[in-house]
């Protein structure tokens, strides 16, 4: 696999991080990766994140302090992993679409989001818009599960060690690694899932299993670990932000709580 920079991006900004782990898990063999239009499918990306972010969020929270009150403390884990879970089953109905989506822009399939979904539903049906679904479910519930569980189960360690809330900083920190790790652990799931969303309806894959069967078969399980530099970046990143923020907001709310 040869990676060939355009002479427009030869300083690779954080934002193109999602393209570019999207094309080397969805390249096969010794394919070539154009690294051009990096930024090709970010604003409906952008678009789909927000509500699917505020849907797991409205579904995570409340499930969180219920199965907490309902489990023993020592328990609090499990509590965790389930409000995970439950939290990313809500946001997969918007996710997948916008995944799919931003994929299939992302490999040069589409030049457009509204192109994109007018020919996958006229070609595909509406079901296309779901592609990989179950794969998706397979990588993003136990993405959710982890990456929260262990988010939530480091600021409690912390926090007894403290004896103090944490700020800002200390929660972005905690977030990073959080996310970084739990972006390694879900790379051979993401790869799978990326590689059936973006077939189309040529079905090269029969499912999840063939699709690992014949990426072993034919490029070597390692070909399962593509793209985890950029992704455990990207994810890092994110993670950095996104606990960040979640927490600052929780803060901000219960404060003008009356």
């Amino acid at each position: 696999m040869h990676l060939k920079h355009d002479s427009k991006t030869n300083d690779l900004e954080i934002s193109c991080l999602p393209k570019l782990f999207v094309l080397l898990q969805a390249a096969r063999g010794g394919g070539k990766i154009i690294l051009k239009g990096l930024y090709s499918g970010l604003p409906g990306n952008l678009a789909g994140v927000l509500p699917a972010s505020a849907v797991f969020v409205g579904v995570y929270e409340p499930a969180k302090q219920k199965l907490l009150r309902s489990f023993p403390e020592n328990l609090s884990a499990v509590a965790h992993l389930t409000a995970g879970a439950l939290g990313g089953l809500a946001a997969s109905l918007i996710r997948v679409p916008t995944e799919v989506v931003k994929q299939r822009m992302q490999t040069g399939q589409f030049a457009s989001a509204p192109d994109a979904v007018r020919l996958i539903v006229s070609k595909e049906g509406f079901k296309g818009l779901y592609a990989g679904y179950g794969s998706f479910l397979l990588r993003d519930l136990p993405f959710d599960a982890i990456q929260f569980c262990i988010y939530e189960q480091l600021r409690l360690g912390y926090k007894l060690a403290a004896r103090r809330d944490l700020n800002d900083p200390e929660n972005s920190v905690i977030g990073a690694f959080a996310g970084a790790l739990t972006g390694a652990i879900t790379t051979p799931l993401d790869v799978i899932k990326t590689r059936l969303m973006v077939q189309g309806s040529a079905n090269q894959y029969k499912g999840i299993f063939d699709c690992v069967q014949t990426i072993c078969r034919e490029e070597g399980p390692s070909a399962l670990l593509k793209g985890i530099g950029p992704r455990v970046l990207w994810i890092g990143i994110g993670g950095s932000i996104f606990f960040g923020v979640l927490e600052r907001t929780k803060r901000i709310l219960a404060e003008r709580r009356p």
